[in-house]
Protein backbone atom coordinates (compact mmCIF):
# COMPACT_ATOMS: atom_id res chain seq x y z
CA UNK A 1 0.00 0.00 0.00
CA UNK A 2 1.53 3.59 -1.41
CA UNK A 3 1.22 6.66 1.14
CA UNK A 4 -1.40 7.25 3.88
CA UNK A 5 -4.15 5.70 4.30
CA UNK A 6 -7.26 7.60 2.78
CA UNK A 7 -11.24 7.27 2.61
CA UNK A 8 -12.81 3.63 2.09
CA UNK A 9 -9.18 2.51 3.04
CA UNK A 10 -9.23 4.25 6.02
CA UNK A 11 -12.95 3.83 7.00
CA UNK A 12 -12.59 -0.05 6.77
CA UNK A 13 -9.68 -0.25 9.07
CA UNK A 14 -11.25 2.27 11.43
CA UNK A 15 -14.32 -0.11 11.28
CA UNK A 16 -12.33 -3.05 12.40
CA UNK A 17 -10.65 -1.59 15.51
CA UNK A 18 -14.04 -0.18 16.07
CA UNK A 19 -14.98 -3.39 16.39
CA UNK A 20 -12.45 -5.17 18.79
CA UNK A 21 -13.19 -1.68 21.17
CA UNK A 22 -16.81 -2.82 21.04
CA UNK A 23 -16.08 -6.21 21.96
CA UNK A 24 -13.92 -4.96 24.90
CA UNK A 25 -16.19 -2.81 25.85
CA UNK A 26 -19.07 -4.78 25.54
CA UNK A 27 -17.62 -7.81 27.68
CA UNK A 28 -17.52 -5.48 30.65
CA UNK A 29 -21.64 -4.91 30.96
CA UNK A 30 -22.64 -8.27 29.30
CA UNK A 31 -22.58 -10.53 31.49
CA UNK A 32 -25.06 -8.57 34.50
CA UNK A 33 -27.61 -9.86 33.19
CA UNK A 34 -26.54 -13.79 32.75
CA UNK A 35 -25.51 -13.99 36.18
CA UNK A 36 -28.05 -15.53 37.88
CA UNK A 37 -28.55 -17.94 35.08
CA UNK A 38 -24.79 -18.70 34.80
CA UNK A 39 -24.45 -19.49 39.01
CA UNK A 40 -27.47 -21.45 38.73
CA UNK A 41 -25.74 -24.00 35.61
CA UNK A 42 -22.63 -23.63 37.46
CA UNK A 43 -22.94 -23.15 41.12
CA UNK A 44 -20.59 -20.96 43.05
CA UNK A 45 -22.77 -18.29 44.46
CA UNK A 46 -20.01 -17.11 46.54
CA UNK A 47 -17.70 -16.34 43.63
CA UNK A 48 -20.15 -14.74 41.57
CA UNK A 49 -18.62 -11.09 41.89
CA UNK A 50 -15.17 -12.53 40.53
CA UNK A 51 -16.66 -13.24 37.28
CA UNK A 52 -17.25 -9.46 36.79
CA UNK A 53 -13.85 -8.37 38.68
CA UNK A 54 -11.69 -11.31 37.11
CA UNK A 55 -12.33 -8.82 33.92
CA UNK A 56 -11.83 -5.46 35.03
CA UNK A 57 -8.80 -6.61 37.29
CA UNK A 58 -6.76 -8.27 33.89
CA UNK A 59 -7.73 -5.29 31.93
CA UNK A 60 -6.76 -2.21 34.02
CA UNK A 61 -3.67 -4.37 34.89
CA UNK A 62 -2.47 -5.06 31.05
CA UNK A 63 -3.23 -1.83 29.95
CA UNK A 64 -0.08 0.16 30.65
CA UNK A 65 1.98 -3.20 29.19
CA UNK A 66 0.09 -3.03 25.99
CA UNK A 67 0.94 0.70 25.55
CA UNK A 68 4.28 0.34 26.37
CA UNK A 69 4.98 -3.05 23.60
CA UNK A 70 3.15 -1.12 21.05
CA UNK A 71 5.53 1.16 20.38
CA UNK A 72 8.74 -1.69 20.82
CA UNK A 73 7.55 -4.51 18.44
CA UNK A 74 4.36 -2.37 16.10
CA UNK A 75 0.90 -1.63 17.04
CA UNK A 76 -0.23 -4.35 14.98
CA UNK A 77 1.32 -7.32 16.16
CA UNK A 78 0.32 -6.08 19.52
CA UNK A 79 -3.61 -5.35 18.51
CA UNK A 80 -3.51 -8.81 17.25
CA UNK A 81 -2.09 -10.79 19.96
CA UNK A 82 -4.41 -8.62 22.02
CA UNK A 83 -7.25 -9.64 20.16
CA UNK A 84 -6.54 -13.55 19.77
CA UNK A 85 -6.44 -13.80 23.44
CA UNK A 86 -9.08 -11.86 23.90
CA UNK A 87 -11.40 -14.26 21.69
CA UNK A 88 -9.21 -17.74 23.08
CA UNK A 89 -10.85 -16.75 26.65
CA UNK A 90 -14.20 -16.10 25.38
CA UNK A 91 -14.35 -19.38 23.61
CA UNK A 92 -13.18 -20.83 27.06
CA UNK A 93 -15.62 -18.98 28.69
CA UNK A 94 -18.21 -20.21 27.22
CA UNK A 95 -17.05 -23.77 27.39
CA UNK A 96 -16.49 -23.64 31.45
CA UNK A 97 -17.96 -26.51 33.28
CA UNK A 98 -17.07 -24.65 36.96
CA UNK A 99 -17.09 -21.30 38.05
CA UNK A 100 -13.43 -21.69 38.91
CA UNK A 101 -12.53 -21.96 34.99
CA UNK A 102 -15.17 -19.31 34.28
CA UNK A 103 -13.48 -16.32 36.31
CA UNK A 104 -10.00 -18.01 34.87
CA UNK A 105 -11.06 -17.59 31.21
CA UNK A 106 -12.96 -14.09 32.32
CA UNK A 107 -9.22 -13.22 33.65
CA UNK A 108 -7.46 -14.28 30.04
CA UNK A 109 -10.08 -12.00 28.27
CA UNK A 110 -9.81 -9.13 30.32
CA UNK A 111 -5.82 -9.71 29.47
CA UNK A 112 -6.88 -9.51 25.86
CA UNK A 113 -9.66 -6.60 26.17
CA UNK A 114 -6.63 -4.41 27.67
CA UNK A 115 -4.53 -4.76 24.57
CA UNK A 116 -7.78 -3.95 22.57
CA UNK A 117 -8.09 -0.77 24.03
CA UNK A 118 -5.28 0.75 24.05
CA UNK A 119 -3.66 -0.40 20.70
CA UNK A 120 -6.98 0.54 18.69
CA UNK A 121 -6.57 4.03 19.72
CA UNK A 122 -2.92 4.08 19.34
CA UNK A 123 -3.25 2.17 15.78
CA UNK A 124 -5.80 5.18 15.05
CA UNK A 125 -2.77 7.61 16.01
CA UNK A 126 -0.36 5.91 13.37
CA UNK A 127 -2.48 6.33 10.61
CA UNK A 128 -4.67 10.15 11.58
CA UNK A 129 -3.28 13.09 12.32
CA UNK A 130 -4.24 15.13 15.68
CA UNK A 131 -5.72 17.84 13.26
CA UNK A 132 -8.85 15.47 11.73
CA UNK A 133 -8.21 12.82 14.69
CA UNK A 134 -11.06 14.49 16.76
CA UNK A 135 -13.77 12.98 14.52
CA UNK A 136 -13.12 9.49 15.24
CA UNK A 137 -11.97 10.09 18.58
CA UNK A 138 -16.29 11.10 19.08
CA UNK A 139 -16.99 8.12 17.68
CA UNK A 140 -14.79 5.94 19.68
CA UNK A 141 -16.42 7.78 22.49
CA UNK A 142 -19.80 6.56 20.87
CA UNK A 143 -18.77 3.00 20.93
CA UNK A 144 -18.32 3.48 24.80
CA UNK A 145 -21.66 4.37 25.01
CA UNK A 146 -23.37 1.89 22.81
CA UNK A 147 -21.60 -0.78 24.66
CA UNK A 148 -22.83 0.36 27.92
CA UNK A 149 -26.07 0.05 27.04
CA UNK A 150 -26.27 -2.96 24.15
CA UNK A 151 -24.48 -5.50 26.77
CA UNK A 152 -27.30 -5.95 29.26
CA UNK A 153 -30.18 -5.97 26.48
CA UNK A 154 -28.13 -7.98 24.41
CA UNK A 155 -27.11 -10.03 26.88
CA UNK A 156 -30.57 -10.78 28.33
CA UNK A 157 -31.74 -11.88 24.71
CA UNK A 158 -28.78 -14.64 24.21
CA UNK A 159 -29.82 -16.03 27.86
CA UNK A 160 -33.55 -15.91 27.07
CA UNK A 161 -32.90 -17.08 23.39
CA UNK A 162 -29.60 -19.31 23.50
CA UNK A 163 -28.16 -20.26 26.02
CA UNK A 164 -25.80 -17.91 28.78
CA UNK A 165 -22.63 -19.45 26.80
CA UNK A 166 -23.11 -17.41 23.66
CA UNK A 167 -22.53 -14.41 26.04
CA UNK A 168 -19.45 -15.31 24.94
CA UNK A 169 -19.63 -17.28 21.77
CA UNK A 170 -20.98 -14.12 20.14
CA UNK A 171 -17.63 -12.66 20.31
CA UNK A 172 -16.10 -14.83 17.79
CA UNK A 173 -17.40 -14.21 14.73
CA UNK A 174 -17.27 -10.49 15.29
CA UNK A 175 -13.72 -10.72 16.55
CA UNK A 176 -12.56 -12.91 13.28
CA UNK A 177 -13.80 -10.43 11.02
CA UNK A 178 -11.65 -7.54 13.04
CA UNK A 179 -8.64 -10.18 12.56
CA UNK A 180 -9.13 -10.62 8.57
CA UNK A 181 -9.60 -6.65 8.24
CA UNK A 182 -6.51 -6.16 10.29
CA UNK A 183 -4.30 -8.57 8.66
CA UNK A 184 -5.39 -7.41 5.23
CA UNK A 185 -5.40 -4.17 5.09
CA UNK A 186 -3.99 -2.42 7.76
CA UNK A 187 -0.10 -1.49 6.75
CA UNK A 188 2.21 0.23 9.61
CA UNK A 189 6.01 0.33 10.11
CA UNK A 190 7.55 -2.16 12.74
CA UNK A 191 10.44 -0.77 14.81
CA UNK A 192 13.51 -3.26 13.83
CA UNK A 193 15.46 -1.84 16.65
CA UNK A 194 16.18 -4.36 18.97
CA UNK A 195 14.00 -3.70 22.76
CA UNK A 196 14.55 -4.70 26.64
CA UNK A 197 11.45 -5.23 28.24
CA UNK A 198 11.48 -4.08 31.76
CA UNK A 199 9.96 -7.22 32.94
CA UNK A 200 10.76 -5.65 37.02
CA UNK A 201 8.95 -2.94 36.33
CA UNK A 202 5.92 -5.04 34.77
CA UNK A 203 5.51 -6.81 37.44
CA UNK A 204 5.92 -3.94 40.12
CA UNK A 205 3.06 -2.30 38.03
CA UNK A 206 0.77 -4.70 37.78
CA UNK A 207 1.04 -6.37 41.03
CA UNK A 208 0.97 -2.62 42.76
CA UNK A 209 -2.39 -1.96 40.78
CA UNK A 210 -3.61 -5.50 41.20
CA UNK A 211 -3.43 -4.87 45.15
CA UNK A 212 -5.72 -1.43 44.95
CA UNK A 213 -7.83 -2.88 42.88
CA UNK A 214 -8.66 -5.12 45.36
CA UNK A 215 -9.26 -2.86 48.06
CA UNK A 216 -11.83 -0.92 46.26
CA UNK A 217 -13.85 -4.14 45.30
CA UNK A 218 -13.29 -5.58 48.08
CA UNK A 219 -13.65 -2.74 50.57
CA UNK A 220 -16.79 -2.34 52.56
CA UNK A 221 -18.51 -5.63 50.79
CA UNK A 222 -16.41 -8.54 51.45
CA UNK A 223 -14.24 -6.97 54.02
CA UNK A 224 -15.24 -4.05 56.05
CA UNK A 225 -12.55 -1.02 54.91
CA UNK A 226 -10.66 -0.87 58.31
CA UNK A 227 -9.75 -5.00 58.29
CA UNK A 228 -6.19 -6.50 57.80
CA UNK A 229 -7.31 -7.83 54.68
CA UNK A 230 -8.26 -4.25 53.24
CA UNK A 231 -5.63 -2.64 54.96
CA UNK A 232 -2.43 -5.24 54.10
CA UNK A 233 -3.27 -4.80 50.59
CA UNK A 234 -3.66 -1.20 50.95
CA UNK A 235 0.05 -1.01 52.25
CA UNK A 236 1.15 -3.46 49.72
CA UNK A 237 -0.01 -1.80 46.81
CA UNK A 238 1.64 1.96 47.77
CA UNK A 239 4.57 -0.07 48.68
CA UNK A 240 4.71 -1.85 45.40
CA UNK A 241 3.74 1.41 43.65
CA UNK A 242 7.00 3.11 44.97
CA UNK A 243 9.29 0.47 44.38
CA UNK A 244 8.24 1.00 41.00
CA UNK A 245 8.58 4.39 40.78
CA UNK A 246 12.00 3.95 41.58
CA UNK A 247 12.54 1.22 39.22
CA UNK A 248 11.15 3.48 36.23
CA UNK A 249 14.12 6.29 36.79
CA UNK A 250 16.52 3.72 36.47
CA UNK A 251 15.09 1.27 33.89
CA UNK A 252 16.56 1.51 30.08
CA UNK A 253 13.06 1.55 28.49
CA UNK A 254 11.05 2.06 31.50
CA UNK A 255 6.80 1.14 30.72
CA UNK A 256 5.88 4.11 31.52
CA UNK A 257 8.51 7.21 30.94
CA UNK A 258 7.99 9.17 34.15
CA UNK A 259 9.65 12.41 31.96
CA UNK A 260 6.53 12.44 30.17
CA UNK A 261 4.53 13.77 33.44
CA UNK A 262 7.51 17.07 32.86
CA UNK A 263 4.77 17.86 30.24
CA UNK A 264 2.00 20.27 32.00
CA UNK A 265 -0.08 19.08 29.18
CA UNK A 266 0.53 15.27 30.01
CA UNK A 267 0.37 15.83 33.60
CA UNK A 268 -3.29 18.35 33.39
CA UNK A 269 -5.09 15.77 31.01
CA UNK A 270 -3.97 12.58 32.98
CA UNK A 271 -4.71 14.22 36.71
CA UNK A 272 -8.08 15.31 34.41
CA UNK A 273 -8.97 11.58 33.40
CA UNK A 274 -8.44 10.65 37.08
CA UNK A 275 -10.75 12.44 38.33
CA UNK A 276 -13.57 12.50 35.54
CA UNK A 277 -13.49 8.92 35.98
CA UNK A 278 -13.91 8.95 39.61
CA UNK A 279 -17.05 11.41 39.37
CA UNK A 280 -18.17 9.17 36.10
CA UNK A 281 -18.14 5.93 37.24
CA UNK A 282 -18.38 6.52 41.23
CA UNK A 283 -21.71 8.69 40.66
CA UNK A 284 -23.84 6.75 37.34
CA UNK A 285 -23.57 3.71 38.98
CA UNK A 286 -26.11 4.24 41.19
CA UNK A 287 -28.32 5.67 38.62
CA UNK A 288 -29.71 1.90 37.48
CA UNK A 289 -30.54 1.28 41.47
CA UNK A 290 -32.52 4.49 41.43
CA UNK A 291 -34.43 3.35 38.54
CA UNK A 292 -35.09 0.32 40.02
CA UNK A 293 -35.74 1.04 43.31
CA UNK A 294 -38.26 4.35 42.91
CA UNK A 295 -39.46 3.62 39.16
CA UNK A 296 -39.98 -0.43 39.75
CA UNK A 297 -37.88 -0.65 36.44
CA UNK A 298 -36.28 -4.25 35.71
CA UNK A 299 -32.48 -4.47 35.06
CA UNK A 300 -33.48 -4.56 31.41
CA UNK A 301 -35.49 -1.67 31.74
CA UNK A 302 -33.26 0.72 33.78
CA UNK A 303 -30.70 0.09 31.10
CA UNK A 304 -32.73 1.62 28.15
CA UNK A 305 -33.92 4.28 30.28
CA UNK A 306 -29.68 5.22 31.06
CA UNK A 307 -30.59 6.17 26.80
CA UNK A 308 -30.82 9.60 27.56
CA UNK A 309 -27.29 9.77 29.02
CA UNK A 310 -25.75 7.52 26.52
CA UNK A 311 -27.68 9.63 23.57
CA UNK A 312 -26.02 12.82 25.50
CA UNK A 313 -22.52 11.35 25.41
CA UNK A 314 -22.82 9.85 22.02
CA UNK A 315 -24.15 13.47 20.47
CA UNK A 316 -21.74 15.54 22.43
CA UNK A 317 -18.50 13.29 21.78
CA UNK A 318 -19.42 13.25 17.84
CA UNK A 319 -20.18 16.86 17.13
CA UNK A 320 -16.86 18.04 19.76
CA UNK A 321 -14.89 15.56 17.39
CA UNK A 322 -16.30 16.70 14.04
CA UNK A 323 -15.80 20.32 15.68
CA UNK A 324 -12.11 20.00 17.21
CA UNK A 325 -11.12 18.87 13.15
CA UNK A 326 -12.57 21.56 11.58
CA UNK A 327 -10.96 24.71 13.97
CA UNK A 328 -7.72 22.59 15.28
CA UNK A 329 -8.52 23.76 18.72
CA UNK A 330 -9.45 21.60 21.64
CA UNK A 331 -9.28 23.71 25.18
CA UNK A 332 -12.81 24.85 24.83
CA UNK A 333 -14.15 21.48 25.00
CA UNK A 334 -12.63 20.20 28.69
CA UNK A 335 -13.68 23.74 30.13
CA UNK A 336 -17.09 23.56 29.09
CA UNK A 337 -17.44 19.82 29.42
CA UNK A 338 -16.40 19.59 32.73
CA UNK A 339 -18.64 22.45 33.89
CA UNK A 340 -21.79 20.93 32.36
CA UNK A 341 -20.69 17.25 34.28
CA UNK A 342 -20.46 19.94 37.10
CA UNK A 343 -23.98 20.77 36.88
CA UNK A 344 -25.36 17.49 35.66
CA UNK A 345 -24.11 16.16 39.32
CA UNK A 346 -25.85 19.18 40.88
CA UNK A 347 -29.20 17.94 39.00
CA UNK A 348 -29.10 14.22 39.67
CA UNK A 349 -28.39 15.07 43.53
CA UNK A 350 -32.14 16.94 42.92
CA UNK A 351 -33.63 13.67 42.27
CA UNK A 352 -35.88 12.20 44.55
CA UNK A 353 -38.92 9.87 45.16
CA UNK A 354 -41.32 12.25 43.38
CA UNK A 355 -39.31 13.28 40.36
CA UNK A 356 -40.78 12.78 36.99
CA UNK A 357 -39.18 9.97 34.74
CA UNK A 358 -39.09 12.93 32.12
CA UNK A 359 -36.89 14.93 34.44
CA UNK A 360 -34.68 12.19 35.41
CA UNK A 361 -33.57 11.83 31.63
CA UNK A 362 -33.32 15.33 30.70
CA UNK A 363 -30.49 15.42 34.33
CA UNK A 364 -29.20 12.00 32.53
CA UNK A 365 -28.98 13.88 29.18
CA UNK A 366 -26.93 16.90 30.85
CA UNK A 367 -24.23 14.46 32.54
CA UNK A 368 -23.78 12.75 29.26
CA UNK A 369 -23.43 15.20 26.73
CA UNK A 370 -20.34 16.77 30.10
CA UNK A 371 -18.93 13.58 29.81
CA UNK A 372 -19.24 13.13 25.80
CA UNK A 373 -17.57 17.03 25.34
CA UNK A 374 -14.49 15.92 27.76
CA UNK A 375 -13.65 12.45 27.58
CA UNK A 376 -12.16 11.10 24.24
CA UNK A 377 -10.98 15.14 23.99
CA UNK A 378 -8.33 14.08 26.72
CA UNK A 379 -6.95 10.76 24.80
CA UNK A 380 -6.14 13.29 21.49
CA UNK A 381 -4.86 15.70 23.78
CA UNK A 382 -1.87 13.05 25.40
CA UNK A 383 -1.37 11.93 21.73
CA UNK A 384 -0.63 15.46 20.34
CA UNK A 385 1.44 16.02 23.48
CA UNK A 386 4.07 13.50 22.98
CA UNK A 387 6.28 12.52 20.69
CA UNK A 388 5.83 9.49 17.77
CA UNK A 389 7.50 7.19 19.54
CA UNK A 390 5.79 7.46 22.68
CA UNK A 391 1.97 7.73 21.56
CA UNK A 392 1.90 4.12 22.87
CA UNK A 393 2.17 4.78 26.29
CA UNK A 394 0.64 8.18 26.31
CA UNK A 395 -2.98 6.13 24.96
CA UNK A 396 -2.65 3.42 27.80
CA UNK A 397 -1.45 6.15 30.41
CA UNK A 398 -4.58 7.92 29.58
CA UNK A 399 -7.11 5.21 29.20
CA UNK A 400 -5.36 2.83 32.93
CA UNK A 401 -5.44 6.65 35.19
CA UNK A 402 -9.71 6.87 33.89
CA UNK A 403 -9.80 2.94 34.82
CA UNK A 404 -8.22 3.70 38.07
CA UNK A 405 -10.49 6.75 38.96
CA UNK A 406 -13.20 4.87 38.52
CA UNK A 407 -12.23 2.14 40.35
CA UNK A 408 -11.71 4.24 43.22
CA UNK A 409 -14.54 6.26 43.26
CA UNK A 410 -16.95 3.27 42.79
CA UNK A 411 -15.53 2.24 46.13
CA UNK A 412 -15.51 6.09 47.33
CA UNK A 413 -19.10 6.62 46.59
CA UNK A 414 -20.17 3.01 47.65
CA UNK A 415 -18.81 3.96 51.28
CA UNK A 416 -20.62 7.19 51.31
CA UNK A 417 -23.81 6.00 50.31
CA UNK A 418 -23.51 2.77 52.77
CA UNK A 419 -22.60 5.17 55.58
CA UNK A 420 -25.42 7.81 54.66
CA UNK A 421 -28.14 5.16 54.31
CA UNK A 422 -27.24 3.63 57.85
CA UNK A 423 -27.67 7.05 59.12
CA UNK A 424 -30.74 7.92 57.55
CA UNK A 425 -32.48 4.56 58.25
CA UNK A 426 -31.12 4.88 62.13
CA UNK A 427 -33.74 7.83 62.20
CA UNK A 428 -36.75 5.26 61.26
CA UNK A 429 -38.67 3.26 64.21
CA UNK A 430 -37.48 0.52 65.25
CA UNK A 431 -40.28 -1.59 63.62
CA UNK A 432 -38.93 -0.45 60.33
CA UNK A 433 -35.72 -1.14 60.27
CA UNK A 434 -35.32 -4.69 62.16
CA UNK A 435 -37.00 -5.63 58.41
CA UNK A 436 -34.39 -3.28 56.74
CA UNK A 437 -31.11 -4.20 58.30
CA UNK A 438 -28.33 -2.09 56.72
CA UNK A 439 -30.53 -1.44 53.41
CA UNK A 440 -26.78 -1.70 51.57
CA UNK A 441 -27.78 -5.14 50.10
CA UNK A 442 -31.72 -4.69 49.62
CA UNK A 443 -32.41 -6.09 46.36
CA UNK A 444 -34.94 -4.01 44.40
CA UNK A 445 -37.40 -7.16 44.68
CA UNK A 446 -36.84 -7.55 48.42
CA UNK A 447 -38.08 -3.46 48.07
CA UNK A 448 -41.05 -4.46 46.30
CA UNK A 449 -42.59 -6.95 49.08
CA UNK A 450 -42.29 -4.64 51.69
CA UNK A 451 -45.36 -3.24 53.24
CA UNK A 452 -46.36 -0.22 51.60
CA UNK A 453 -45.45 2.52 54.59
CA UNK A 454 -42.15 0.50 55.48
CA UNK A 455 -41.51 0.64 51.49
CA UNK A 456 -42.76 4.73 51.57
CA UNK A 457 -39.80 4.85 54.60
CA UNK A 458 -37.15 3.26 52.49
CA UNK A 459 -37.66 5.56 49.40
CA UNK A 460 -36.87 8.33 51.07
CA UNK A 461 -33.98 7.15 53.06
CA UNK A 462 -32.69 5.93 50.02
CA UNK A 463 -33.79 8.87 48.58
CA UNK A 464 -31.86 11.20 50.52
CA UNK A 465 -28.53 8.91 50.34
CA UNK A 466 -28.32 8.88 47.14
CA UNK A 467 -28.29 13.27 47.34
CA UNK A 468 -24.90 12.98 49.33
CA UNK A 469 -23.60 10.85 46.78
CA UNK A 470 -23.96 13.08 43.55
CA UNK A 471 -22.91 16.18 46.25
CA UNK A 472 -19.66 14.52 46.61
CA UNK A 473 -19.82 13.48 42.31
CA UNK A 474 -20.42 17.54 42.23
CA UNK A 475 -17.15 18.02 44.17
CA UNK A 476 -14.52 15.59 42.84
CA UNK A 477 -15.49 17.33 39.45
CA UNK A 478 -15.25 20.48 40.47
CA UNK A 479 -11.47 19.68 40.24
CA UNK A 480 -11.16 18.48 36.45
CA UNK A 481 -13.26 21.69 36.01
CA UNK A 482 -10.20 23.92 37.48
CA UNK A 483 -7.88 21.95 35.85
CA UNK A 484 -9.19 22.74 32.71
CA UNK A 485 -8.18 26.11 32.53
CA UNK A 486 -4.78 25.04 33.12
CA UNK A 487 -4.79 22.40 30.62
CA UNK A 488 -1.89 24.26 27.76
CA UNK A 489 -3.56 24.73 23.98
CA UNK A 490 -1.20 23.00 21.87
CA UNK A 491 -1.50 23.20 17.77
CA UNK A 492 -2.56 20.32 16.50
CA UNK A 493 -0.16 18.64 14.15
CA UNK A 494 -1.56 18.12 10.39
CA UNK A 495 0.81 15.27 10.01
CA UNK A 496 1.07 11.66 11.59
CA UNK A 497 4.38 12.02 12.91
CA UNK A 498 7.13 15.25 12.05
CA UNK A 499 8.95 14.51 8.96
CA UNK A 500 12.63 15.05 11.22
CA UNK A 501 11.82 12.62 14.12
CA UNK A 502 10.69 10.03 11.65
CA UNK A 503 13.68 10.11 9.69
CA UNK A 504 15.82 9.99 12.57
CA UNK A 505 14.63 7.41 13.76
CA UNK A 506 14.65 5.27 10.86
CA UNK A 507 18.13 6.37 10.06
CA UNK A 508 18.49 4.52 13.25
CA UNK A 509 16.84 1.49 12.89
CA UNK A 510 18.60 0.90 9.38
CA UNK A 511 15.19 1.28 7.43
CA UNK A 512 13.44 3.43 5.25
CA UNK A 513 10.44 5.62 5.99
CA UNK A 514 7.32 5.19 5.27
CA UNK A 515 5.65 7.75 3.51
CA UNK A 516 2.39 7.25 4.76
CA UNK A 517 4.11 8.41 8.29
CA UNK A 518 5.05 11.86 6.83
CA UNK A 519 2.57 13.21 4.32
CA UNK A 520 0.78 16.23 5.63
CA UNK A 521 -2.81 15.66 6.22
CA UNK A 522 -5.50 16.13 2.95
CA UNK A 523 -8.61 17.53 3.97
CA UNK A 524 -10.83 15.02 1.91
CA UNK A 525 -14.57 15.50 0.69
CA UNK A 526 -16.85 12.83 1.97
CA UNK A 527 -14.12 11.37 4.80
CA UNK A 528 -15.94 12.00 7.71
CA UNK A 529 -19.33 10.22 8.36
Amino acid sequence: MNGRLEGRALWTVFAALMLGMFLAALDQTIVSTALPTIVGDLGGLNHLSWVVTSYLLASTVSTPLYGKLGDMVGRKPVFLVAILIFLAGSMLAGLSQSMTELIGFRALQGIGAGGLMVSAQAIIADIVPPRERGRYMGLIGSVFALASVAGPLLGGFLVDSLSWRWVFYVNLPVGALAVLIVVTRLHLHTPTVRHKIDLLGAALLSAGVASLILVTTWGGSQYAWGSTTIFGLAVAGVLLLVAFVWQETRAPEPILPLGLFRSRVFAVSNAMGFTIGMAMFGAIVFIPLYLQLVYGASPTSSGLRLLPLMAGLLVAAIASGRIISRIGRYKIFPIVGTAVLVLGMFLLSRLGVGTAPWLASVYMAVVGIGIGLVMQVLVLVVQNDVQPRDIGVATSTATFFRSMGGSFGVAIFGTIFATRLADQLAQLPRSVTARLGSGVHLQPEQAKQLPPLVHADFLQAFAQSLHGVFLWGMAIAAIPAVLAWLLKEVPLRTTVAPVAEASSEEALAGATPEPRLQQPAVRRAGAAP
